[in-house]
């Protein structure tokens, strides 16, 4: 429904929940009908939430799988109905859902357009004066004539975004596809949906990449079990969240004894690194390069290189280095350092961005930083570190380089924790 008199509001939720009956055999449904009697048992998908969303507003929504995230998202697309409460649109949604799911095999790409264009509400004329952005964006050439069917999963993620981000929305609604496709169109992807940003749209964005949650949202809504746990500031909500899922695997797994990403991370990687490597050093010949790429980390301690370190607590001097291999046709990238902790736990984190550093790339386009950790603070345990090639900004993943070393923390006294700080005594 449209409310005309929303002001500055675009989507007004009141009340608002989804629920599903459910039966356990198919015969109950008929025996209900015909004896009046309930047979089923009620599954609420969603609880009644309200919310009031402004024009501009960045919504972030996260959650476990099967918190009610997707269902929020497809109530708010108009592909699901609310079973209660008021739900008022004011504008053109776009959504980027399960991409392609709308598509019909036998049709062309070029009828696929067409019709996809007029369930959103565009007129042909309309379509057709998108038609030549979306065929370029999506860069899928000659097969825009060839049925949808023999397309690869990656040429149909190509299309439905390209059609869901041409559409001209007052509101766009993503859900787990901030980039999408091989590394060019990712950054491709990134790239427009930051111009929507940018352009003061309206945007709702579901992703487990809490990192990106927090850069790019103005608020953020936790969903568990259907219900709203938390709603507030990025930090805020992002804090608790993470703590909540470091809490459940804490309980669910014994410990590691090497560390690994916690499952947030892991979905991050999934989603946004073309090819994550295991290795300390990674050679991409120039010609073949589409966006920027690790060409190798060192890690020293004390001036030694290696993979798996003793480190002294306190003492040991850390240098981590990194040369990437940029391209030409972009901006310079960035770089970012995550050291993890043997139950996945991000215990530090710093990059080049948040930093104020620029980094710079030479003639042959190579390009190599440096940083360096005197006198470890951390505290006996085993830590892993992680590299990231990141963009300009520090949001979008090029490549993530995995446990490009193991160190080893000794210590000498009796310290708990994990940090030592800086302090001092004063007997009174």
């Amino acid at each position: 429904m449209v409310d005309s008199g929303f002001g500055n509001k675009v989507i007004s939720l009141i009340g608002v929940g989804k629920s599903y009956r459910s039966y356990t055999r198919d015969i109950d449904r008929a025996l209900e009908i015909l004896t009046g009697k309930v047979r089923h048992y009620q599954y609420d998908a969603l609880q009644p939430l309200s919310l009031q969303v402004a024009k501009g507003e960045v919504i972030g929504v996260v959650g476990k799988n099967g918190a009610g995230k997707s269902t929020l998202l497809k109530l708010l697309a108009g592909t699901l109905q609310p079973s209660s409460g008021q739900l008022e649109i004011n504008g053109r949604v776009s959504a980027i859902l399960e991409l392609g799911a709308s598509f019909h095999p036998e049709m062309t790409g070029h009828d696929n357009v067409y019709l996809t264009c007029a369930i959103q509400g565009l007129s042909r004329q309309e379509t057709a004066a998108a038609y030549e952005a979306i065929v370029n964006f999506a860069g899928i050439g000659e097969f825009m004539q060839r049925p949808v069917k023999t397309y690869s999963s990656g040429m149909v993620m190509r299309l439905a975004f390209a059609i869901a981000t041409h559409v001209d929305p007052d509101i766009l609604i993503i859900d787990e596809a901030l980039s999408v496709g091989d590394g060019v169109f990712a950054r491709r992807s990134f790239d427009r949906i930051m111009e929507f940003r940018q352009a003061g749209k309206t945007i709702f964005f579901c992703s487990h990449s809490l990192y990106q949650v927090e850069a790019l949202c103005d608020r953020v809504l936790w969903l568990d079990g259907g219900r709203v746990r938390a709603e507030g500031a990025p930090a805020k909500v992002i804090t608790a969240y993470g703590d909540f899922l470091q809490q459940e695997s804490a309980i669910v797994q014994p410990p590691l004894v090497t560390a690994t990403a916690t499952a947030e991370a892991e979905a991050e990687a999934e989603a946004e690194a073309e090819a994550a490597s295991t290795a300390t050093t990674v050679a991409t010949p120039v010609a073949a390069q589409a966006v920027p790429r690790v060409m190798a980390v060192k890690v020293r301690v004390d001036g030694t290189e290696a993979r798996v370190h003793a480190v002294q607590s306190g003492k040991s001097r850390i240098e981590v280095e990194v040369r990437f291999l940029s391209v030409a046709a972009l901006p310079v990238p960035s770089v970012g350092l995550v050291i993890l902790g043997g139950d996945g736990r991000y215990v530090a984190s710093m990059g080049t961005v948040n930093d104020g550093i620029a980094l710079r790339a030479g003639a042959d386009l190579t390009g190599s930083v440096m940083v360096t950790l005197p006198d470890f603070p951390l505290l006996k345990g085993c830590y892993v570190i992680e590299v990231y090639l990141l963009c300009e900004q520090g949001l979008h993943i090029y490549e993530r380089v995995r446990q490009v070393a193991e160190l080893n923390v000794e210590q000498r006294g009796l310290e708990l924790g994990i940090v030592t700080l800086p302090h001092q005594w004063q007997v009174l």
